[in-house]
């Protein structure tokens, strides 16, 4: 049998790619709630917003496309938001981005995700980050213990 007739009249799973809905995630806190809980968070959100309106005034269409594409990357889809928030932490802490980290364990806190989820994605950074990415994981986990205790 040749390979072109082995499979003849089946399909391979990945061949049809179902279009995946993409929804806006549930959050159990807002940003306010977050703010009250955290002196870390509000002077992080209060800065993100100040910084934002003065990016915003540029009305730039490529700045505005790419806050677009951020946006939805982390919308419910084939991965949980939860998911895409822990990757995008771990990616963050690789990267050595305070403020990234920051506004992860915030999304990942406003979506319900539990510390220890929180935590295990820190580990993961901390494997493939290594021994450079520790001051940045010294500050997730300030973070964490004013959000959760």
């Amino acid at each position: 049998m040749s390979p072109t007739t082995e499979h003849a009249g089946t399909e391979h799973p990945s061949s049809e790619r179902p279009s995946q809905e993409r929804k806006e995630p549930t959050y159990l806190f807002t940003e306010k709630h977050v703010a009250e809980k955290s002196e870390i968070a509000r002077r992080f959100l209060d800065n993100r917003e100040r910084l934002n309106t003065n990016v915003d005034k540029a009305n730039n269409f490529l700045v505005k496309r790419f806050y677009n594409i951020d946006h939805n990357t982390y919308l419910d889809g084939a991965l949980p938001a939860k998911t895409k928030e822990l990757m995008g932490l771990v990616a963050s802490m690789c990267l050595r981005c305070d403020e990234c980290v920051l506004y992860h364990v915030v999304q990942a806190y406003r979506l319900g995700v539990p510390r220890a989820e929180q935590e295990e994605a820190l580990n993961v950074a901390l494997v493939v980050g290594g021994s450079i990415v520790i001051p940045h994981l010294r500050r997730a986990y300030e973070l964490l213990e004013e959000l959760y205790g």
